[in-house]
């Protein structure tokens, strides 16, 4: 009886748990790691700690991460059915890459664009370039830079930017045998790869960060 009440005194005071452990160190651990990585939930700050040589039960890690109000709020998604467009079967990499870029801002009130290359049978992102703006040579020079370190792709699927159905990028293609696909305006889920990599990105990076200059 003695035991029984000590636990439940234990249990009233946050600092410990039902089995008289002192939770405060693991909550003061997680609270540090999540302003570190504030878009992190609890199953990859439990993989930060066991790397840190801190090794704790993943479902003491959830409790204690609740308790304290870590819990990343999601996104609702929009369940819209839709009718996709036949796409390739991709079986290697550079079958096919995924253009794109996303927008976002700076301290100073300047725009910015970051402009993605993913290799959609990989997901492997090739490049990040960042800058105010994306001429049509720009986009190919970047381009031009990944090829100097691997193969070239059968095809390029991008939308409808003007940088992107200029002269010169279509003739950058067709000199390199590169075929271009160009995705229904008003339909970025066309290009899913890319678009699902700038949600992460931008959730994970651009978000949760303050850039004074490029």
């Amino acid at each position: 009886m003695v035991w029984k009440g000590y636990r439940s005194r234990l249990h009233k005071c946050n600092d410990f748990n039902a089995y008289g452990r002192n939770d405060k160190p693991l909550r003061a651990r997680l609270v540090e790691l999540a302003r570190e990585k504030p878009r992190f939930g609890y199953r990859r700050l439990h993989i930060l700690l066991d790397r840190s040589g801190e090794h704790v039960n993943h479902k003491r890690v959830y409790r204690v991460y609740r308790e304290a109000g870590l819990t990343v709020k999601r996104k609702t998604r929009k369940r819209l059915v839709r009718v996709g467009s036949p796409r390739p079967l991709l079986t290697a990499a550079n079958q096919e890459w995924a253009l794109d870029s996303a927008h976002d801002g700076m301290a100073s009130g300047r725009a910015m664009r970051v402009l993605s290359v993913v290799d959609a049978c990989t997901r492997e992102c090739l490049t990040l370039e960042v800058d105010t703006s994306f001429a049509s040579r720009r986009v190919t020079r970047t381009l031009e830079s990944i090829l100097a370190q691997r193969e070239k792709p059968l095809a390029i699927r991008c939308d409808n930017g003007p940088e992107l159905t200029s002269r010169h990028f279509l003739a950058w293609c067709i000199e390199r045998q590169i075929e271009l696909v160009h995705i229904q305006p008003g339909k970025p889920q066309h290009n899913g790869h890319v678009e699902s990599f700038h949600a992460r990105l931008r959730d994970e990076c651009l978000n949760v960060s303050w850039f004074e200059n490029l």
